[in-house]
């Protein structure tokens, strides 16, 4: 069966870069109209669907931020009159530190974003998607959201509470026509990748060594498991957290 997402909304917020600068490309290619979300402004994928033959526009948002996700969806809907899918991707890996040396603030910023932002999108889209009748939710945990890592008390944490928020809403929004999910991405050639490892021979080679392929995992095949899962062909799946990796969770 051919995907389509003629005539669908979806919102991808961290939608400028990385995994969520292929997703929002992978549901344009599909027909979708996308909006583009990111806390910066930067027109490169809007304008990259729109040299395509797609439709999208670009919102500056804080998902962290109740009125900046509130004015998110608002526009959303000014643009397009619709929200048939989200993916909630926006997220930062924070700063490196044992749990003892990890600073408040690096714990409320990190806690901010990757979970609460999360909340608070889904707090605003789904209204919206309810009055579609059915639509598709996708929340960005991670490999650390299912394991732990040590030196990352902060982005561990809300990564695992991403898991946790995201089978609650899955509950209850299950008979109400929404599906809700979420991706756990393991290593990912990434923005984020290239600021942990700082590009380095040694970093680089001790984090492709976590993935039993021997190599990062490409936005794109992040992307592909996010479409996949918003489309028909995963119409019974809901209130689960894929693991999108090379293996290492199944070690």
């Amino acid at each position: 069966m051919e995907i389509t997402f003629k005539n669908k909304v979806a919102i991808v917020t961290g939608g400028s870069s990385g995994i969520g600068k292929a997703t929002a490309l992978a549901f344009a290619k599909k027909g979708a109209k996308v909006v583009i979300v990111d806390w910066k402004e930067n027109d490169e994928t809007m304008n990259l669907i729109k040299d395509s033959g797609g439709e999208a526009i670009f919102i500056k948002c804080d998902v962290s931020k109740t009125a900046d996700v509130k004015v998110m969806v608002e526009k959303t809907i000014a643009a397009f009159g619709r929200l048939d899918y989200a993916f909630n991707n926006a997220g930062i890996e924070g700063i490196a530190a044992s749990t003892q040396d990890c600073t408040e603030e690096n714990w409320d910023k990190t806690i901010g974003v990757n979970l609460k932002g999360i909340w608070l999108c889904m707090k605003y889209e789904i209204p919206e998607i309810l009055k579609q009748g059915k639509g598709v939710i996708v929340n960005c945990s991670s490999v650390a959201g299912l394991v732990g890592f040590p030196g990352l008390p902060a982005y561990v944490a809300s990564k695992h509470g991403v898991v946790g928020l995201t089978k609650t809403a899955a509950l209850e929004c299950a008979k109400l026509g929404i599906r809700v999910n979420a991706v756990c991405p393991g290593v990912i050639q990434t923005p984020m990748i290239d600021r942990l490892t700082g590009k380095t021979k040694e970093a680089v080679e001790q984090f492709t060594g976590l993935e039993p392929v021997g190599r990062f995992g490409q936005p794109e095949e992040i992307a592909n498991a996010v479409v996949w899962m918003c489309s028909d062909e995963a119409s019974f799946i809901t209130g689960h957290a894929m693991a999108v990796d090379g293996g290492f969770v199944a070690q």
